[in-house]
């Protein structure tokens, strides 16, 4: 397999690369910052500078590769994975494994802006497969430095359940797709095994670094103010606010067997990635 990896020091894509790494796969990785990917990967892999904005950069990283990872984020999905599709099928690319989001089965924001991705890659005639999961379990992150400072979470979501993925899970399903080609042409629905919400996500790391923490819901207006001190766009805030809203409203609760039908396991729980990750919530007191 000749595999370029896009979001390689990501989430996802970092996953994805180690474990292709796993498998004897040498893939390329296209990445904006080549330092960050040589430090990461210390000469496994190799490297392609550019921008996923940039067509002039993302031409020549394609040539030669026969498998594409696509991971794109933000209002320019669909512009994006419209060039990306296109460049790949001028460049002999046999298949496009895109991580996409669940939601787009909500017509959400978010998911709007992968549906319309999945639309134009679909018109680009190659093979793909779209992964879409639920909302990533390393989200949680965000809420460190209020859990460090005041012990408290604050969310709009109010008791809205919502069945998070770790994301070791997701990678895995990405590998599986870009390998087995019996999932092309289709869309995997995938999620973690349990559907929890956020007073009872707080009240799990709560437990894991020793400490009583508080759940807080919020109102839409406030959770706009506050997303709108780090987002990106207008557009961008107003989508989280949208998703926050859904959940709220007990339209994200359901979980799928994805995982299990793909990698003949079960998901990963939060309560693992919470002890995997707890040290990024205790204060330096702890």
């Amino acid at each position: 397999m000749n595999c370029l990896i896009t979001g390689a020091t990501g989430e996802v894509g970092l996953r994805v690369t180690r474990l292709l790494l796993e498998r004897d796969v040498r893939p390329r990785v296209f990445t904006r910052d080549p330092d960050k990917a040589h430090a990461l990967f210390a000469g496994r892999v190799d490297v392609s500078a550019g921008d996923l904005a940039s067509a002039a950069t993302l031409r020549p990283a394609l040539q030669g590769a026969d498998t594409l990872f696509l991971a794109n984020v933000g209002p320019e999905i669909p512009e994006r994975d419209r060039v990306a599709a296109e460049l790949a099928r001028e460049a002999g690319i046999r298949k496009i494994v895109k991580l996409s989001s669940l939601d787009v089965e909500q017509g959400l924001a978010i998911g709007a802006w992968h549906e319309q991705g999945e639309t134009a890659i679909r018109s680009a005639r190659i093979a793909y497969v779209f992964v879409r999961p639920t909302g990533f379990m390393s989200n949680f992150l965000a809420w460190a430095p209020s859990i460090k400072t005041e012990g408290i979470v604050r969310s709009s979501t109010g008791n809205g359940r919502r069945p998070f993925i770790h994301p070791d899970d997701i990678a895995a399903v990405s590998v599986a797709a870009l390998f087995d080609d019996a999932h092309i042409g289709t869309a995997l629905a995938i999620t973690g095994p349990d559907s929890l919400t956020f007073g009872e996500t707080t009240n799990l790391i709560g437990q894991a670094i020793g400490r009583s923490l508080s759940y807080q819901a919020i109102s839409d207006e406030q959770a706009r103010d506050r997303y709108s001190r780090i987002s990106g766009s207008e557009e961008e805030t107003e989508a989280h606010v949208a998703l926050w809203r859904a959940i709220r409203e007990g339209r994200l609760a359901a979980t799928t067997d994805g995982v299990e039908r793909v990698l003949g396991r079960k998901p990963l729980s939060i309560e693992r990635w919470v002890r995997e990750n707890a040290e990024a919530f205790r204060n330096l007191e702890q």
